[in-house]
């Protein structure tokens, strides 16, 4: 268990000691520390890795809201609910990583999300990047990550603020799936592009939240998005390829860690995705995983997939090209709650 001086930006330290390692910067003492076992809500932001499908939300997209219909009343948000229910409650057919770790929205059916010992308030939008100064929509009712915020903190926190408690909360984020992927064939300078990138995402989505009292934060890396099965066939080599998730994931770290030292009263942690899943991939029988290079081309249709003529969805790691299975899902949430509970003061 670390001590009060817990190094403020952390690398996950995983269960592949070869493959992932922990990088220190200067430690400071933390005003507000960081207890997983304390925490008692979760707010999330990102894209369709992290949206959980809301009876008010824009259908395949998020909980509440889109960009064509931006504005919820209080009533609204407190009467929404968390939707499981097959195909098109989350991205992977089942609970994701952020559900997995709050258990709040698991459950077949709808739950509310005051009802759960950890309350999952979650503004993820499929399809997000982080914002359209960059790259454009996927849709015309798509919310960037800076939008997000910005409709969180116009509609949600003068809810939110009588009912979270911003001390046991954790700001979760994970982004740049689409924005890496999307950005792919620019003729850019990776590099400096990725850092204009983060800059945009800390500067107009993490410091506004940051300053509404929210000082808990979870960085996500990218997942092995080169190994997609797309990416495996592709003639020219994969896009992103490894080179191009190293610089995200670094720069993130560089952000992650400039925030933390910044500010005396935050912790930001980095789960590095990349290395754990990759470390998955590398040993799939270990997760009772038996498909790593393609996905059942009927993922979407009535259950038993098998009768297709597929392996069951949780053999696989892919649930279709750009996703991972719910199997995979809940691999990832129990390692990144053995991360939280490591990292805890």
């Amino acid at each position: 268990m670390a001590s009060s001086t817990f190094v403020t930006a952390c690398l996950a330290a995983l269960s592949f000691p070869l493959l992932a390692s922990s990088t220190p910067v200067t430690p400071r003492t933390k005003t507000s520390p960081f207890r997983w076992d304390d925490t008692k809500y979760v707010i999330a932001f990102g894209d369709s890795y992290t949206y959980a499908q809301g009876t008010l939300g824009y259908a395949n997209s998020t909980f509440i809201g889109s960009n064509l219909n931006f504005s919820y009343t209080p009533e609204q948000l407190l009467s929404d609910r968390i939707m499981q229910e097959d195909v098109d409650s989350t991205a992977n057919r089942g609970p994701n990583w952020i559900e997995d770790i709050t258990q709040c929205g698991v459950k077949e059916g709808l739950t509310d999300p005051q009802t759960c010992d950890i309350q999952l308030w979650d503004f993820a939008f499929g399809g997000a990047d982080i914002s359209v100064e960059y790259l454009p929509l996927h849709h015309n009712w798509s919310v960037q990550l800076v939008n997000q915020t910005e409709q969180f903190l116009r509609y949600g926190q003068p809810v939110l603020k009588n009912i979270v408690n911003a001390d046991k909360t954790l700001v979760a984020l994970w982004i740049g799936i689409n924005d890496i992927g999307d950005s792919a064939e620019l003729d850019v300078d990776f590099p400096s592009y990725y850092d204009e990138l983060i800059t945009t995402m800390f500067e107009q989505a993490v410091e506004p939240v940051y300053k509404a009292g929210y000082k808990k934060w979870l960085f996500m890396k990218l997942p092995p998005l080169n190994r997609t099965p797309g990416n495996l066939v592709r003639a020219a080599g994969p896009l992103p390829n490894t080179t191009m998730i190293g610089w995200w994931d670094s720069t993130l770290d560089s952000h992650a860690a400039a925030f933390a030292s910044q500010n005396d009263d935050v912790t930001a942690l980095v789960f590095d995705s990349n290395t754990f899943l990759n470390g998955v991939l590398d040993n799939p029988a270990e997760y009772n995983i038996t498909n790593t290079t393609s996905y059942c081309p009927d993922y979407n249709q009535p259950l038993p997939v098998t009768q297709y003529g597929c392996l069951p969805l949780s053999d696989y790691f892919w649930y279709d090209d750009g996703h991972m299975t719910t199997h995979v899902h809940s691999i990832l949430a129990a390692e990144v709650e053995k991360f939280l509970k490591s990292s805890s003061a």
